[in-house]
């Protein structure tokens, strides 16, 4: 924390023990970081997680989002994937900049890779619709963190949001304190994401272990009966599936089930 206390204490404004206990504040809050085992909480759980970090970090906060961003690249751009809030008030905010208006500080930051703050969200220009939204419900200070892997200059994983209900509460000083909790935070919520991802990937490829028996099984029956390939009998199931909006192997199994059943059937009459 060298480095980091060095770049601080140029603020001349702090006392030697405010500044003591921000840098001990934040070093707690990075080390707690440190702890998150990724896998042993859910995404939105640990995001969440992170998020309470943040706040206990970043002097003035009262409550704090980590916003996970997936990039669209259909269509260029982010889009949400997941979020984390320390508070209601905050996931409040959140429904306003990301369902209800599509505009606010998060999208802002990582969209141009900056940090952004603001003091009075109720006349903020910035953002004229979110801006006096969130000052009617009695927030009205903001801090917008991008999470920026340093080794990826041009990833934006999301971003971090922390607010107070009074005017004025983010200087200089918690931006820089903020910034040098995003990096390590950065790292934590990617190895998350990453992490989920393989999970979700690991349960499909488990799924389709489990169901291709059954389509196989299924595609059999189908060619007995109809003298076809195993392609037709494929298309078959497909078409059919589609038609019913229901899952490839659950038509499947129905179509294995009935042989079974008419199979029994005759066996009982003979």
């Amino acid at each position: 924390m060298t480095e980091s206390t060095d770049h601080l204490s140029r603020h001349g404004s702090l006392t030697p023990e405010q500044l003591s206990a921000d840098v001990a504040a934040l070093q707690a809050g990075i080390d707690h970081l440190a702890s998150l085992v990724a896998g042993s909480l859910g995404l939105d759980e640990l995001l969440a997680q992170v998020a309470t970090f943040a706040v206990h970090a970043i002097p003035g906060a009262e409550g704090a989002g980590v916003t996970l961003l997936r990039t669209h690249h259909g269509e260029g751009h982010n889009v949400v994937a997941a979020l984390g809030a320390s508070a209601p008030f905050v996931a409040a905010i959140d429904d306003i900049q990301y369902v209800t208006i599509n505009e606010g500080p998060s999208i802002t930051a990582a969209s141009e890779r900056r940090t952004v703050r603001s003091g009075s969200l109720g006349g903020e220009k910035q953002w004229p619709r979110f801006g006096p939204r969130v000052g009617r419900l009695g927030v009205h200070s903001m801090l917008s963190l991008p999470l920026l892997l340093l080794l990826l200059p041009d990833q934006v994983v999301g971003a971090i949001n922390v607010y107070a209900h009074d005017k004025d509460v983010f200087d200089q000083h918690a931006a820089e304190l903020g910034e040098l909790f995003a990096k390590p935070a950065a790292v934590a919520v990617h190895n998350a994401q990453v992490l989920a991802q393989a999970q979700a990937l690991s349960a499909q490829l488990q799924t389709a272990l489990t169901t291709r028996p059954v389509i196989d099984q299924a595609i059999g029956i189908i060619r007995g009966r109809t003298g076809g390939s195993a392609e037709d009998g494929f298309d078959r199931l497909r078409r059919i599936s589609q038609s019913e909006n229901v899952k490839l192997a659950v038509i499947a199994q129905r179509v294995v089930d009935e042989a079974v059943h008419r199979a029994r059937a005759r066996h009982s009459q003979a």
